[in-house]
């Protein structure tokens, strides 16, 4: 489906240039001046178009225990007005598809990159089987706020406040021919527009990735730390008190076991480097091939950023390099020792160790 945003009809909207893994087409991506739009995240409201995400949308009686069987999220109880992430892993407890999910109290919204959608529908049709469950492809657009809290648009289907280690964030699903009526809104309250790239920004320093730009078919959900419910106020994506689901196992062997082979880390760039990196590159480090470049952007404040899939043994070593760009670890990403995992000890006491 190729999709135009209205919004790119505003002066200065442009769409991003060349190629590139993030799921970019159809939406501006900055308005002119992007690093000065990214300033908005500070002081006051950036209201961004993500309105090239694809919304899928499940109900009817059986809607909650459906999604909750199929998905790592516990569903089978939530209320009205929930919203968190979800993943769908395959048997081997690999990522297929990553989601923002939202609950109106009658029809779940699940919204992905226009890559992932055909697979994940087919799949959850597929699972229907004798569940009481419609799923279908609706005409809805995202709209996320960065910054300072703006009201509902009177047009909104959804209000989702989204916990990401990140600046503050809340998305509206909108009907999407009310796109362009619902942002006046949101700018009649004091917003701005913000082009895709500054999401992007915010979202590298937030460490969220994008499945094909980031990620790769052997991740597991462990390698996004935050992606692991710890709290009981921020959901997360994987909630480890639900029954089972395909790819429990390793969620719960990981947990209680051992650890990610890899980490998801937020890398600064040498901006001097005589060309730019790339996502889907090498990291290497002393030549030595350690870990994969994802999403690469300019940011306000550091320069170039990018998020970088790594093994863990590579962390704590040196300077890491993408061809002639030195990079180097944002240390917040390297998640704090947990100490003896639960499982191990149990295994150690049986072996009398």
């Amino acid at each position: 489906m190729s999709y135009s945003s209205p919004l790119l009809s505003r002066p200065g909207a442009a769409e991003f240039q060349g190629t590139t893994l993030v799921d970019v087409s159809g939406v501006p991506w900055h308005y002119g001046n992007p690093l000065v739009e990214q300033r908005a995240v500070e002081t006051g409201s950036a209201v961004i178009d993500r309105s090239h995400r694809r919304v899928i949308a499940v109900s009817g009686p059986d809607a909650r225990a459906f999604l909750h069987n199929l998905l790592s999220q516990k569903l089978d109880d939530v209320d009205a007005g929930f919203s968190a992430g979800a993943l769908d892993l395959n048997i081997q407890g690999h990522v297929l598809h990553h989601m923002d999910l939202s609950f109106d109290g009658e029809t779940f919204y699940l919204d992905v990159p226009a890559a992932q959608f055909e697979s994940l529908r087919d799949f959850l049709t597929a699972m229907v089987f004798w569940s009481q469950v419609t799923v279908e492809e609706v005409d809805v657009a995202v709209i996320s706020i960065l910054g300072q809290a703006l009201d509902k648009p009177s047009t909104a289907l959804v209000e989702r406040p989204v916990h990401w280690p990140g600046c503050p964030r809340q998305d509206f699903l909108v009907p999407r021919d009310k796109l362009d009526a619902a942002v006046q809104e949101l700018e009649a309250q004091g917003g701005s527009l913000a082009g895709l790239m500054a999401f992007t920004a915010e979202r590298v320093r937030a460490r969220e990735p994008e499945l094909a730009a980031d990620l790769d078919t052997k991740t597991i959900a462990h390698e996004v730390p935050h992606w692991i419910r710890r709290s009981e106020d921020q959901p997360a994506f994987v909630h480890l008190d639900k029954g089972c689901y395909r790819g429990q196992e390793t969620v719960a062997r990981v947990e209680n076991l051992g650890r990610s082979p890899r980490l998801l880390v937020l890398l600064y760039l040498d901006g001097s480097a005589p060309e730019q990196a790339e996502s889907g590159a090498d990291i290497t480090l002393g030549g030595r091939r350690v870990g994969r470049l994802g999403t690469v952007v300019e940011d306000c404040d550091y320069g170039p950023i990018a998020l970088g899939l790594v093994k863990r043994s590579a962390l704590d070593h040196g300077e890491l390099a993408i061809g002639p760009v030195a990079a180097s670890i944002e240390p917040d990403s390297i998640p704090a020792d947990e100490g003896p995992k639960a499982g191990r000890a149990a295994v150690d006491r049986l072996r009398g160790k």
